[in-house]
């Protein structure tokens, strides 16, 4: 998807070596120019806006640091948008071991409540100790 420059405005290649050069505005302008493909890139990924927001900001961190590996042999688009599912997969391995780490700690805590209620309550704790009993004592 090829943008529309104004006359004057400076190309991406343009852009992108002066970003690698350290010229902070052309990484900012860079930045605002496909933001949003960044953006809707990530949201055809994983569908919500906010998982969206933060898969386009990690990006912008991304692109920070990898600006200076673009190597210009590609579209640069294609090289951002490479990046962007990197990063919306990253989320997503991360989300799903962040969800089986809280499942694991809530059957752990679902068990440990179950026994800790079950001493705490005096009647099941005699219960307890009456079933330990043989069965003429019982």
């Amino acid at each position: 998807m090829a943008m529309m420059l104004d006359e004057g405005e400076p190309s991406d290649v343009e852009l992108i070596g002066r970003a690698k050069g350290g010229d902070r505005g052309a990484f900012g302008k860079l930045l605002e120019r496909h933001y949003g493909f960044v953006y809707r890139a990530a949201y055809r990924w994983c569908g919500r806006k906010a998982d969206a927001e933060d898969i386009a900001q990690e990006v912008c961190v991304r692109l920070g640091r990898a600006i200076r590996d673009y190597h210009g042999k590609g579209a640069f688009t294609t090289w951002l948008y490479t990046m962007t599912l990197n990063a919306a997969r990253d989320m997503m391995r991360k989300s799903a071991r962040d969800t089986q780490k809280t499942e694991a700690y809530g059957a752990y805590a679902l068990i440990a409540g179950e026994a800790a209620a079950e001493l705490e309550d005096p009647a099941e704790a005699l219960w307890t100790a009456v079933r330990k009993l043989p069965d003429k004592q019982r």
